[in-house]
């Protein structure tokens, strides 16, 4: 009998330098916990509760029956790019701008995630400069490296909102620089950025022809102070600028994974289809057909979603300015709650709590380690703030419902309360 040899692979080391989502992590820790028989309350995920809306899910069966299971155009169907690009034209009818946005402007792409993955990778080449206001969404920074471009962290702080300045922009603006990524509504802080802030962003940008821009509006309807602004009312970097959106997040359609970007440059679009069409050939085509319709038909559903994480965020803010050790602001956008909990840092844990028991000490010494007690002890899943370039923080989503974000604030605060 021949013996068989042991098979090596190599794993390359663009792939090999990118780190998993922690998000995802905790979230299935989360699930392991909840599959033990444990009562875990997760607000680690960015996803909605609500259902999707009926007449997207009937849609979907109109779909279904029509057969639309075989192939579709690179950049999305007709039909949708047009919905998209009359969405997208209506923030920028809200912001006083003449331009407007045509079916030809828009790819459509797996979530808004891959339009942002494919933007970068259609910008950024290797050893180029990626500026990365921190706090910032888990993913840009390894999308950064796996084009192989280099993320200039550029840190903001709680006393600025967590937003970034035009003297910090300036500041780290080198000859290097191709891209500026940033998202507003932001994840994980909720700020957003006033349409005074972005001219003043984009009067830096005018000055240097070669830097690009993506902004990720992806959480422009989730807003509390009135209309978002949006960076499309730039009309002068419109050549140099993709606008990211999709319908996961105000629609509640997380898992149709339907989102796209948008840019007036013909190039770029030409380009990031070629990129798409040797990745995926096109998105589902159900799921492309159940998303125009999202968008065609009556927004109300996304007001009231609106309406409901609004009281959400009320209670969620309330509630933890009662819990000692957390510093709160209030959000503006998005549904995260993120307070800095650095008073709690040098704390210990009970000497007979899960955490002691799994870690072997009680010493409580970074945000990473307060997110394990409180999974561990309080039964409440949330991620560190070090995932999102702030370790200061802890993220907290209340895309859960009232009952939920009642219970886990007062787990949270129980836990805490338990420290010494």
């Amino acid at each position: 009998m021949v013996a068989c040899a042991t098979l090596s692979m190599n794993i390359s080391n663009r792939i090999a330098q990118i780190s998993a989502s922690p998000t995802l992590a905790m979230a299935a820790k989360a699930r392991e916990l909840k599959q033990a028989g444990l009562d875990v309350i997760s607000m680690s995920l960015g996803e909605p509760d609500f259902p999707t809306p009926a007449h997207v899910k009937q849609a979907v069966k109109e779909a279904v029956d029509a057969d639309l299971s075989h192939y579709g155009p690179v950049p999305g169907t007709p039909g949708l790019r047009a919905a998209a690009a009359k969405y997208m034209s209506s923030f920028l009818e809200e912001s006083g701008a003449e331009e407007t946005f045509v079916a030809e402007d828009i790819i459509v792409s797996v979530g808004a995630k891959q339009a942002i993955c494919n933007a970068i990778e259609t910008i950024v080449g290797k050893g180029d400069e990626v500026i990365l206001p921190t706090p910032c969404w888990v993913s840009y920074t390894e999308m950064v490296k796996l084009a192989e471009g280099v993320p200039v962290i550029v840190r903001t702080t709680m006393d600025d909102d967590f937003l970034l300045t035009a003297e910090a922009l300036e500041d780290a603006i080198t000859p290097r620089t191709k891209l500026l990524l940033l998202c507003s509504p932001n994840n994980p802080t909720g700020a957003i950025y006033s349409a005074e802030q972005i001219a003043a962003l984009a009067k830096v940008l005018l000055r240097y022809p070669n830097v690009a821009v993506i902004a990720d509006e992806i959480y422009n309807q989730i807003c509390y102070v009135g209309k978002c602004a949006t960076w499309a009312s730039q009309t002068e970097l419109l050549d140099r600028l993709v606008v990211v959106n999709g319908v996961s997040k105000v629609f509640a359609m997380t898992g149709y994974r339907i989102g796209w970007l948008a840019c007036k440059n013909k190039e770029f679009i030409k380009a990031c289809t070629r990129l798409q069409g040797q990745q995926i050939t096109c998105a589902t085509m159900v799921a492309q057909y159940a998303a125009e319709k999202a968008l065609e038909g009556d927004l109300t559903c996304v007001a009231d979603m609106t309406a409901a994480f609004q009281r959400r965020r009320d209670l969620i803010v309330s509630l933890a300015k009662d819990i000692p050790g957390l510093k709160v602001r209030c959000p503006k956008g998005a549904f995260y709650l993120f307070p800095d909990v650095t008073a709690l840092f040098g704390k210990q844990a009970p000497a007979d709590s899960n955490y002691a028991k799994a870690h072997g000490s009680t010493m409580i010494s970074s945000a990473d380690e307060l997110c394990e007690y409180l999974l561990m002890d309080g039964l409440v899943a949330c991620v560190s703030g070090s995932a999102f370039g702030e370790p200061t923080c802890l993220r907290i989503s209340y895309a859960c419902s009232e009952q939920q974000i009642t219970e886990a604030m007062l787990r949270i605060r129980k836990a805490i309360e338990q420290l010494s």
